[in-house]
């Protein structure tokens, strides 16, 4: 952190003296404003609900200007990265700071691509879950259970314990969802293959058979890993800071990344575009694009209760980078399955239609998210609605294990512990009892 060279001068109306706060400034975007020393000068905390002003750390990872509508990857803009670069190409970026040379791109392949391959006890383990479970909730199990299987590499304060655990999350988190999906559909388990590309392979072991041969179609192949690279970090988000404050307490990385994936699962994080596709299916089922101007008009009606999923976006107060990228992929997939008249997605594009000529949404900036397109585009592929958020798990676990190993290298960071403002009853003594 770089010291500005002004400071913050906290004062109080009751009488109390006044407080000089330190100013740190990041490479870009907000100078914060250094609050450690308040409590043991003040006897206050500060109180900030959701942490909308807090920065909980410094990071180097992941910078959002959400008024710009821009989002970097170490420094890359999300748009360069996402068509010059494929996932494992990303993932090598969030780990180590820097794209890789050639060496290193072709090594670091062929590492992850050699360990997709989970214990075979999995399989078991797997059995003791319902056919009927959601997939996040048996991957949240399996996630956590890797550290019963693969308990060399769960000292989360050994640098090497570390870059094991992350190849082998990286690498077996594919398996794990396809799994996961096979199971619930009651389909044989397909082994990965390591002569395919991370998201080849994926496609495979989620819809291919030992019937026969499954061949990889590459406009879908592109289309999974543009969604890998989209969801592979967020800065701050609510899994990110549920992994680091899992992680601050010296848990092992495969507990921390679980941890991640369960907090994900709420349809206010990475349920949204699940909740999205529900949204699309429920007007359907209500009449189809003949209704859709009435739900918009719900929409705008406060007191209706119904809202739009798939629109805007808590940071971005432009247009979210990653939907402009998602359009793009979602209009190249469906023009390749020869979609472009199926009834949802027509009904989709209606509603995209609306919300980027309407008033009503235009100024108050609920332009389609990421969430909107990357929804359709999994649909159309095959994958069903319950695990698209186990894909944005898939995806999110490398910017999970970057986060956290940045954490454990921080010599400032300490076990999480917030503070709160109490509103309970003060202290009481219990009422004599009556004897009877």
């Amino acid at each position: 952190m770089k010291l500005a060279d002004h400071k913050a001068t906290l004062s109080f109306s009751n009488g109390a003296p006044s407080m000089e706060l330190p100013v740190y400034a990041g490479t870009i975007g907000p100078d914060v404003i250094d609050i450690r020393k308040l409590y043991g000068q003040t006897g206050m905390f500060t109180y900030d609900p959701g942490f909308l002003s807090t920065a909980s750390c410094q990071s180097a990872i992941t910078y959002i200007d959400g008024d710009k509508g821009e989002l970097l990857y170490r420094g890359y803009p999300i748009e360069q990265i996402a068509t010059q670069c494929d996932y494992l190409d990303t993932c090598y970026l969030l780990l180590n700071g820097e794209l890789p040379n050639e060496g290193e791109r072709n090594g670091f392949h062929k590492l992850i691509l050699n360990h997709t391959m989970v214990n075979e006890q999995m399989q078991f383990f797997m059995r003791g879950f319902r056919r009927d479970a959601h997939p996040m909730a048996v991957l949240t199990g399996l996630v956590g259970a890797l550290s019963a299987f693969y308990h060399d590499s769960t000292d989360i304060n050994n640098p090497e314990h570390r870059r094991i655990a992350a190849i082998r999350l990286i690498a077996k988190m594919p398996t794990l969802v396809a799994m996961a999906y096979k199971y619930g559909v009651g389909q044989p388990y397909m082994y990965p293959r390591n002569d395919l590309s991370y998201a080849g392979n994926f496609l495979r072991m989620m819809f291919g058979t030992p019937c026969e041969d499954y061949v990889v179609n590459p406009v879908l192949e592109r289309a999974l890993d543009r969604i890998f690279i989209l969801h592979a970090d967020h800065e701050q988000n609510a899994s990110t800071s549920t992994v680091r404050l899992c992680g601050s307490s010296g848990t092992n990385p495969f507990a921390a990344i679980a941890a991640g994936v369960a907090c994900l699962w709420g349809p206010a994080h990475g349920g949204a575009n699940e909740a999205c596709l529900n949204m699309l299916e429920d007007i359907q089922a209500s009449g189809g694009i003949a209704k859709v101007g009435e739900f918009m008009n719900q929409v705008k009606d406060k007191n209706s209760g119904v809202k739009l999923m798939g629109f805007g976006h808590r940071v971005y107060k432009n247009y979210d980078p990653r939907a402009k990228m998602m359009q793009e992929t979602c209009n190249e997939v469906l023009g390749e399955l020869g979609l472009e008249n199926d009834p949802l997605f027509k009904l989709a594009k209606e509603l995209e239609k609306i919300a980027l000529e309407d008033d009503y949404f235009v100024q108050r900036k609920l332009y389609p998210n990421v969430d909107f397109y990357s929804g359709i585009v999994q649909r159309a592929i095959g994958i069903p609605v319950k695990l698209f958020t186990g894909i944005f798990a898939l995806a999110r676990t490398v910017g999970w294990i970057a986060q956290l190993n940045e954490m454990i290298g921080d010599p400032e960071y300490k076990i999480g512990r917030p503070r709160q403002l109490f509103t309970g009853s003060p202290r009481r003594d219990v009422p004599t009892l009556i004897k009877r």
